[in-house]
């Protein structure tokens, strides 16, 4: 093996010294929105469904508000866990005298 050993480190250094022209970015197309859309999301190399992605989109999507309540009714409600807002819209549905909500399974 009489073959010379190539020097990456002087390799990344004319990279890194090569300074990009108008000439370079005329070859890239620029992207589009199609472009964009076209794409295929992947999850650990292996693409997904398409309409996969996040959580299903509700179709009665709750508001998000600001709401000042006393720190005992908080401490309250808080004091069951997880879920403890879901459990103030309970409360508030039953004193509005609204149906409940049936879950979906």
């Amino acid at each position: 093996m009489t073959e010379k050993k190539r020097s990456t480190a002087r390799d990344l250094k004319k990279v890194d010294a090569h300074v990009l022209s108008k000439e370079d970015y005329d070859e890239i197309p620029e992207l589009t929105k199609e472009d964009f859309a076209r794409g295929v999301w992947h999850r650990r190399g292996e693409p997904l469904p398409h309409g996969l992605r996040g959580r299903p989109k509700s179709q009665d999507p709750k508001q998000p508000v600001s709401l000042r309540l006393d720190p005992d009714v908080l401490a309250h409600f808080r004091r069951g866990g997880r879920g403890w807002q879901s459990r103030i819209n309970a409360a508030l549905r039953k004193v509005a005298k609204l149906p409940e909500k049936q879950k979906k399974a």
